[in-house]
């Protein structure tokens, strides 16, 4: 979904385009029918749920099937060029290295769609590739879960948006920051500040 403005926000000289504002529109409006994001509990298992799907990755962190934290992002051309093992691994190295913070010291579960990936600590590992992947995982106290592409949340969040019924009433809380209309308005009301300009 924000593929187009990574593409215009790293290439020189920066073109805003109408592929552009249309994934700047779709990111808003994604932003704003989302469920609100819970506050993470350390006395509550987390979750993540993982997917390499297309050009990008994708991962939710979650406590009670309820949402904490997500990302996604696109891989890079040496990724696209790899095996979906390969994809997928990075996935959740990336997203465990991400929520760190919460997932040191505490067990959680990995949630894939990637069937050989579940038995990935009994496996034979054969290339450096794959043990710099698993040795990323080292630190960690997780179990690998397997859930089918149709019931993967994950990738359904984040490479579409679920169909929402009408009767579903969402809330989006934004911080207003007063801050810097009341400097505006005790400048404006300050004599030698008026004077000055």
């Amino acid at each position: 979904m924000v593929a187009p403005l990574v593409k215009v926000t790293t290439i020189e000289p920066f073109q805003w385009t109408s592929s552009a504002q249309e994934a700047f529109d779709n990111l808003k409006l994604a932003l704003s029918i989302a469920p609100v994001l819970a506050l993470p509990n350390s006395d509550i298992p987390f979750t993540i749920e993982s997917d390499a799907f297309g050009m990008g990755m994708g991962a939710v962190l979650a406590q009670n099937g309820h949402p904490i934290s997500f990302f996604s992002k696109p891989f890079s051309p040496k990724l696209l060029c790899s095996s979906t093992y390969v994809r997928e691994l990075c996935v959740i190295t990336t997203a465990v290295k991400k929520w760190r913070q919460y997932l040191l010291g505490h067990r959680f579960m990995i949630i894939i769609d990637h069937r050989s990936l579940k038995e990935l600590l009994t496996q034979v590992i054969q290339t450096p590739e794959l043990h710099m992947y698993l040795a990323r995982l080292m630190l960690y106290d997780y179990d690998i879960q397997y859930r089918s592409r149709a019931n993967n949340q994950a990738a359904n969040a984040l490479s579409r948006l679920p169909e929402m019924p009408a009767t579903l009433h969402l809330i989006l809380s934004v911080p207003s920051l007063t801050f810097l209309g009341e400097l505006r308005h005790q400048l404006n009301s300050n004599a030698s500040y008026c004077h000055q300009r």
